[in-house]
């Protein structure tokens, strides 16, 4: 198997990426629903409570996502405590996940919107970069109710793409018609599986 980061900033359609992956036969695994999923268990709430104060959880005892987003694309140190505390339990459940899987035809395609930032691309044996212009991801993220000047702030929260990019071995632009970011989605899995081909005719990996 070949296990792939997929990352990108804001509103560049990483998401819809993976779904092409997936579709094309890849076994996809998305950072942002385990997110989902743990923001509703009731010992995460109760430490981003405690780290943040009582304004994050609304009267129903849910996370107001909303109050929570502005904390932490404000505030620097309050980003840091977040990711500090969700990223090890995130990637704690993808191992989970990525050991449970006995394919070893499998390509694995991790979508990370931190990866870089973060320092996760060791842990993957190759990387891919989803990318737009700034003007179309701002305008992706308007669709989803998310200001210009939010969008902005979220953007610039994130290192450039032009900096994801040079460090990634593939990159897919999005920038074009559905399309053409299916055929580019195609050349990239036909490509990783040829890697993963050579891989097994090389035998296991040696630890």
């Amino acid at each position: 198997m070949i296990i792939v980061g997929l990352t990108g900033n804001y509103g560049m359609g990483k998401s819809s990426v993976t779904s092409i992956f997936g579709k094309l036969g890849a076994i996809t695994i998305n950072s942002d629903e385990i997110v989902a999923d743990l923001l509703k268990e009731t010992m995460v709430r109760g430490r981003i409570r405690r780290l943040f104060g009582p304004g994050v959880i609304s009267e129903s005892g849910c996370l107001d996502k909303g109050e929570l987003a502005k904390i932490i694309f404000s505030d620097v140190s309050a980003r840091n405590k977040i990711e500090a505390f969700l990223h090890p339990l995130v990637f704690k459940k993808v191992d989970v996940l990525i050991r449970n899987i006995r394919d070893n035809n499998a390509i694995i395609i991790v979508e990370v919107p931190l990866l870089f930032e973060g320092g996760y691309k060791a842990g993957f044996d190759r990387t891919i970069t989803v990318f737009t212009t700034q003007k179309k991801a701002i305008e992706r993220l308007k669709k989803k109710g998310i200001s210009g000047k939010d969008a902005l702030a979220r953007l610039n929260t994130q290192m450039h793409v032009r900096v994801k990019k040079r460090l990634s071995d593939y990159t897919i632009d999005n920038n074009g018609t559905k399309r053409q970011t299916e055929m580019m989605v195609k050349r990239v899995f036909h490509a990783l599986m040829e890697e993963n081909t050579l891989r097994i005719s090389k035998g296991p990996r040696r630890l």
